[in-house]
């Protein structure tokens, strides 16, 4: 069975239903989809294999989290698509990435990236003997508007030898410009894949042994401060000429790791951690608003209660036991 096949085959595109309607199963489109599965499934099955099959126009909206974002939402069927490409190929990838990228990777995540910066620093700490342990934090300016399609979809040729899946890979790609919409699944993945350019430009060019990324925010730890700022110029250099990126000018910095490291949420300091104070105030606004709509029957008790567990996650991975009892349980 070719990669392709793979793809289109009909348990793959069923187990891509079932996980692109999780938690969302009373969403209209996809009860009107799922009303209908098996022809719904047949006849994307049809056009994927004839390649008649072309991606649906986004939905735009605007979410506000530390800063406003404009989340593009593919129609249920593309969705669909999306989840089936994954499941095949994201492994065919994932198995070339550097180790100390954390973002949408199973065994990852946020919290595996700030328990591996905490050793990195304990380790360095060991290692300086009394002298400072220097960070260089930065992260790229307008990543997923600026992914180039013509260079990704070299990157895909080099490990995909299928036609098929690379025009399938070309018709996703195509359906957004420029770069690649926040809100596709696929999105991630390619994410990933474009920055691993980086990744390994870091680890086999510049040998930098303590360095981490999480999407596009990424980090270089070392005790030569002047190294470090080195690093970042031709980290800067490779990301324009090779990927034409930009670091984004306010958030590229080398600073003493004693202040603390602002990273993921989190704020590493010694050996605690503590909550970005910016979060907590923005997670306090949102709780007085998500409130009022359980009070107004505007939101179910069990999204206000989602969201809730969702903070107690965040806020119990730090050191925030004071901080929980001040707002009350279940806080």
């Amino acid at each position: 069975m070719t990669l392709f096949e793979r793809i289109t085959d009909f348990r793959n595109l069923h187990r891509a239903y079932l996980n692109a309607r999780h938690c969302k199963r009373y969403r209209f489109s996809i009860l009107k989809f799922g009303h209908r599965l098996e022809e719904n499934l047949l006849a994307l099955q049809r056009e994927l294999e004839s390649k008649t099959y072309r991606h649906g126009s986004y939905r735009e909206f605007i979410v506000s989290d530390s800063k406003k974002r404009t989340i593009r939402a593919a129609p249920f069927r593309d969705r669909v698509v999306h989840h089936a490409v994954c499941g095949i190929i994201e492994p065919i990838f994932d198995k070339g990435f550097v180790y100390d990228s954390y973002a949408c990777r199973r065994g990852k995540g946020t919290h595996a990236a700030v328990r591996r910066l905490e050793s990195f620093l304990r380790s360095l700490k060991t290692k300086a003997r009394g002298r400072r342990v220097y960070c260089l934090k930065c992260d790229v300016s307008k990543y997923f508007d600026n992914v180039d399609h013509e260079l990704i979809a070299e990157i895909f040729r080099r490990k995909i030898p299928d036609e098929d899946v690379l025009w399938l890979l070309g018709e996703i790609l195509e359906s957004h410009k420029p770069g690649i919409p926040i809100g596709n699944l696929t999105s991630q993945i390619f994410a990933n894949i474009y920055l691993n350019e980086l990744d390994y430009f870091v680890k086999r060019n510049l040998r930098e042994k303590y360095y981490l990324r999480y999407m596009d925010d990424f980090l270089v730890l070392g005790l030569d401060k002047g190294r470090l700022h080195e690093s970042k110029e031709l980290i800067r250099e490779f990301l324009r000429d090779r990927l034409r990126l930009e670091l984004h000018p306010k958030k590229a910095e080398v600073f003493p790791t004693d202040k603390g490291v602002d990273f993921l949420g989190y704020v590493i300091r010694g050996n605690k951690r503590f909550l970005r104070k910016s979060t907590v105030k923005r997670f306090l606004k949102k709780k007085r608003r998500l409130e009022a709509m359980v009070r107004n029957d505007l939101l179910s008790e069990e999204s206000w209660e989602n969201s809730r567990a969702s903070w107690r996650g965040y806020a119990k991975f730090a050191d925030a036991y004071k901080l929980l009892e001040k707002l009350g349980q279940p806080f």
